[in-house]
């Protein structure tokens, strides 16, 4: 299967919200597995923001003014868009990121259920509630939600369709509008799906991808933006809360991670090697959530690395846009060069290498084969620091109580997985586990998958929650409404505040005895 037409991306950049007449300046794409251009789009400007935000503030009203329910037709209709253009959307991904076709699919799965979950869950999350007032009869209280205003997402390379597209779906049915900035190297990938979004009957204004770089387009949205979504490193989702706090707005960000998978005695080991492969090296391992630390039991440890080594030369690396290739390309060589240097550093400093360890200029100009290390220690820079690449490193543990404290030895907190002897031994060793998310059984898809749970990290692996209810009433003010009605606190005409004040208290008193109070 071939790469898109030129004609196809030309089309795309015309879905920049970026003003383009006069000398505007231009980035070029270029296709990842073999470096030949794609094509360019607009490099935008502070000014571009500006009216990206004027636009989507006046969209945002009329949008906000509409049930619920209608807002959520709308992302029906592009849910089944999705489906129908998956094939277009998946080459589109490869061509930007030069993951294998496998992972690709990955992201525009996790569109169609993020669209699918939202759109059925958000008229009743919406909805207004009633509870208790503070006086029962005299008050009626009801809790409602008042969307955010305009929601700023700033998105990685890594996953450009899902993590621009996939937050800002919540955003939108919420009630708010959106101005995204996506990564300089990926920014077809939004575009293809705002044009879907369009094509669904959604407002133009009301979504607005920005292209230009983050110093500029970036920071100019946190500067105007009423929330900000961000996933990134956690270096720059630090400067990004800062940045929030001081502008007193909401910030929820998906950061970096040192993701750990155990594997205990009476594990079923040729499974768990085989799910490792796609754990550590989905998207040549440029995946917040992938594994980069292997915990093994002791006494399991050799039958286990064996396999794993086995599986892991027998994965095809290869550049082609279809299902033959089981690893794909890095994007840039930004993150070769890390990946090449983790890797001398590892082996300068006694770590041996079991698997992979080389470029592969043969099959496209980033390839990195996967990567298997031992006797890595924390004096290496790939012992504690996330490499985002395709290298892992195993270690071997003699008890469990020994691989739980490894594994939450480290600042980051985002994803674990465990195999274990039952599913029960799995599960008791999961909540342990300092981890936003943890897998028993499996390495990462099933819990990003489920979008009704909510999916972030703890420690520096960041704020806040994707999927789930809070993953859409996050970009959401709760407003309680109060209505009092009879009475109010003013005593009774003919009754004194002698009187009337014991009488109060007498009523919150008796309040005790009333179910929830």
């Amino acid at each position: 299967m071939p790469v898109p037409e030129a004609a196809v991306f030309d089309r795309l950049r015309t879905f920049a919200a970026v003003d383009t007449t006069g000398d505007h300046r231009t980035r070029t794409i270029t296709e990842v597995f073999t470096g030949t251009t794609l094509g360019s789009v607009p490099v935008g400007t502070a000014d571009d923001v500006a009216a990206a935000f004027t636009k989507a503030r006046a969209a945002q009203a009329d949008w906000a003014a509409r049930a619920p329910k209608d807002r959520a037709e709308v992302f029906e209709r592009y849910r089944a868009l999705v489906v129908e253009n998956r094939e277009y959307l998946m080459d589109v991904i490869q061509a930007e990121t030069g993951k294998a076709r496998w992972a690709a699919q990955e992201e525009v799965m996790g569109l169609i259920f993020a669209a699918r979950y939202y759109s059925r869950v958000a008229p009743k999350l919406l909805s207004p509630y009633s509870v208790p007032g503070a006086f029962p009869v005299l008050n009626r209280a009801q809790v409602r939600t008042q969307p955010k205003g305009v929601v700023g997402v700033i998105a990685p390379w890594n996953y450009p369709m899902l993590l621009s597209v996939g937050d800002s779906i919540p955003a939108l049915l919420a009630g708010n509008a959106v101005v995204v900035k996506p990564d300089s190297q990926t920014p077809y990938s939004s575009l293809a799906n705002a044009e879907l979004m369009y094509r669904a009957g959604l407002p133009r204004d009301l979504f607005a991808v920005v292209t230009g770089p983050g110093t500029v387009v970036g920071t100019a949205i946190v500067d105007s933006c009423d929330y900000l979504m961000f996933t990134g490193s956690s270096d720059t989702g630090r400067t990004l809360a800062e940045q929030c706090g001081r502008r007193l707005i909401g910030f929820s960000a998906e950061l970096g991670g040192k993701n750990p998978m155990i594997v205990t005695r009476g594990a079923h080991l040729d499974k768990a090697a085989k799910a490792a492969v796609r754990a550590c090296f989905s998207n040549a391992g440029q995946l917040c959530i992938s594994i980069e630390r292997l915990y093994v039991d002791r006494a399991v440890a050799p039958e286990f690395t064996e396999k794993f080594v086995a599986a892991v030369r027998n994965a095809k690396l290869g550049a082609s846009y279809d299902y033959s290739s089981d690893i794909g390309s890095l994007i840039s060589p930004a993150q070769l060069e890390t990946v090449q240097k983790h890797v001398a550093d590892a082996t300068s400093k006694g770590a041996k290498v079991l698997a992979g360890g080389n470029a592969r200029p043969d099959i496209g100009p980033l390839f990195f084969e996967p990567t298997i290390l031992t006797e890595v220690t924390d004096a290496m820079e790939c012992g504690r620091d996330e490499t985002f690449g395709p290298l892992v490193s195993i270690y071997p543990f003699d008890t469990v109580d020994e691989a739980i404290a490894l594994a939450n030895d480290t600042e980051y907190g985002l994803n674990a997985s465990v195999w274990a002897d039952t599913k029960a031994a799995g599960e008791r060793i999961a909540e342990r586990l300092h981890a936003g998310t943890v897998c028993v059984d499996e390495g990462y898809a099933p819990a990003w998958g489920t979008t009704g749970a909510p999916m972030g990290g703890m420690g520096i692996s960041g704020v806040g929650r994707r999927h789930g209810p809070d993953g859409l009433l996050k970009f959401t003010e709760p407003q309680t409404v109060v209505v009092t009605r009879f009475l109010n606190l003013d005593p009774p005409p003919l009754v004194s505040q002698d009187r009337w004040q014991p009488f109060l208290m007498g009523v919150a008193r008796a309040l005790r005895f009333l179910p929830g109070r």
